[in-house]
């Protein structure tokens, strides 16, 4: 069987090749347009090398060269596959490995919610080896302004978002430490959304403090947040840079698993 000769004389592996037209990809998402020597010199190829490529991305419409200048860029195809991951990601099973390590590590019980008819609610939940009490979150509907995942899905919405939803209700005091103040509210908001991360101290329960971060979808808006709580006595939700550090890592961790780019 006959084998691709590489520009050192060896057999190119079908690795190699899918590795360069990943690469080949990549230059062409960062740079918008790219043209063969280009490629070739950023890659360190030969020019019929990346012609040879582009040419296999072309027809396969992941790439399309533009007829006035000659150069290439992403093409349909791209859009094709980009748009069919979505729907296939689900989020639970993503996020839930993640959870699980991060409740390991920081020995508390971490949550996964996402907004619904006006609730943070719990789609998935870790148990830390530290827990004290084995309460099953899973399903609950808790309240957006007193709990650290509700902040971080109302401070994702606009400003007129957040008042339709919240339009006609009030917010319920459930403990003395609850925040009832609208306007003390979008305080908190603001300062969530420039920290990127909430904290709540025993304003749904007495003795249960918590923070929580965002996860994005592809197109980087906010689809639910992870939470880490514990005992107030013990756990204090921005007291220990470690814990945040790691929680902010979960955030984008599940966040790039549902498709989202930091870059």
């Amino acid at each position: 069987m006959a084998t691709e000769v590489s520009e050192n004389g060896g057999g190119a592996s079908g690795v190699q090749s899918v590795d360069r037209a990943a690469t080949v990809l990549q230059i062409l998402a960062r740079e918008g347009r790219a043209g063969v020597s280009e490629i070739a010199a950023e890659m360190g190829i030969h020019k019929s090398t990346a012609s040879r490529l582009l040419g296999a991305l072309v027809a396969r419409e992941l790439v399309q060269q533009d007829r006035d200048r000659g150069k290439y860029q992403l093409g349909f195809g791209i859009l094709r596959l980009a748009a069919a991951i979505p729907g296939r990601l689900n989020l639970v099973q993503e996020a839930g490995p993640l959870l699980q390590d991060l409740a390991t590590a920081v020995k508390e019980t971490v949550n996964l919610a996402v907004l619904r008819s006006g609730y943070a609610v719990n789609v998935d939940q870790a148990l830390g080896p530290s827990t004290l009490a084995t309460q099953d979150w899973i399903g609950s509907l808790t309240p957006l302004h007193a709990t650290a995942s509700g902040k971080v899905l109302l401070a994702a919405l606009s400003t007129e978002d957040r008042r339709q939803l919240l339009q006609g209700t009030r917010l319920p005091r459930f403990t003395s430490r609850t925040i009832t103040s609208r306007a003390k509210l979008e305080e908190e908001l603001l300062q969530a959304a420039h920290a990127g991360h909430a904290v709540t101290r025993e304003e749904y329960e007495i003795g249960l403090s918590s923070v929580a971060v965002p996860v994005r979808d592809h197109r980087g808006a906010v689809i639910a947040s992870i939470s880490v709580s514990g005992p107030a006595f013990r756990f204090s939700p921005d007291g220990d840079p470690s814990v945040l550090e790691a929680l902010h890592r979960t955030g984008l961790a599940a966040s790039q698993r549902m498709g989202y780019s930091a870059g």
